[in-house]
């Protein structure tokens, strides 16, 4: 059996199955391939249409247990690697945290946001930083930085900080467990923040991988803005005159807008639409405080 065989068998499986997707991968083939090649050892940039790349017997029994697990258990395949991915950067994650894919990641990569970090004594806060994939990314970023990345959860922490060491970053980066912005210390120039915001609805509408992450880090409420409210009614006094705050909100426009509706963000751009990451200047947000 060639690679490229194998994957279609498992892609086939997946489709059959009806697992759900958005946790690292976005459909079946995509799915097949990480599970494939992480299950291999190869890397996930692999040729799977190398003509000279044939899969032992041994090895597509080992594909298949894992396929088996994916599909019967309806655990991330993120869980069961112990590893994803986020901008071409792989991190660690396990159940206490979620499955790292905030959209601000793309906002990060695109530049966007370099005019609001100064070249000296940058300060950036990453609140509900979860396993701390976007401290990580914003310290790669920037690396005149200090980061700060704040979560409510101490488990989401503990795996945070080995994704802060795999990645070198402890002289730059520092976490804390925080309520909130109760752990801030002075004045940020940007905060980024991918807070629980799935409304009480589509909390209970979550297919089984969902539901497999910390509810603390997805649920937002009735209206999903539980904890979107009081962080930007605070948000102003934790930033610098010039600074900005970028929030992900995901398909939660109707109710943000009408919980704010004196606000005009800045939308941003992003692979799942223009208005599910809003940038707000910290004029914008000093009216609310």
């Amino acid at each position: 059996m060639t690679l490229r065989q194998l994957v279609d068998h498992c892609r086939t499986h997946l489709e059959s199955a009806g697992v759900s997707f958005g946790q690292g991968t976005v459909n079946a083939l995509d799915e097949a391939a990480w599970l494939v090649l992480w299950r291999l050892g190869l890397p996930l940039d692999t040729d799977l249409d190398d003509p000279s790349r044939s899969v032992s017997s041994a090895d597509r029994a080992h594909v298949q247990t894992l396929l088996d697990q994916r599909i019967q258990t309806r655990q991330p395949l993120a869980y069961l690697t112990g590893e994803a991915w986020l901008q071409g950067v792989p991190f660690d994650v396990d159940e206490r945290a979620i499955i790292p894919r905030s959209l601000i990641a793309e906002v990060l990569a695109m530049g966007w946001l370099d005019e609001y970090v100064p070249e000296v004594n940058a300060r950036v806060m990453d609140l509900c930083t979860g396993n701390g994939s976007l401290a990580v990314l914003a310290a790669m970023a920037w690396p005149q930085a200090m980061v700060h990345g704040l979560d409510l959860s101490p488990q989401a922490l503990q795996v945070a900080a080995r994704n802060v060491e795999r990645h070198a970053m402890g002289e730059r980066i520092e976490l804390s467990v925080s309520d909130g912005f109760a752990a801030a210390h002075g004045r940020y120039h940007l905060i980024l923040c991918n807070p629980p915001y799935v409304n009480q609805h589509s909390m209970n509408e979550l297919p089984p991988e969902f539901r497999a992450e910390p509810s603390l880090a997805l649920a937002g409420g009735s209206d999903g803005m539980d904890f979107i409210c009081p962080c930007l009614h605070e948000a102003a006094q934790w930033l610098t005159p010039d600074g900005a705050l970028v929030l992900e909100i995901g398909h939660e426009i109707d109710h943000f807008e009408r919980a704010f509706p004196s606000l005009t963000p800045w939308w941003l751009e992003t692979s799942a639409g223009d208005t599910q990451v809003a940038l707000l200047r910290a004029a914008d947000l000093v009216a609310l405080s």
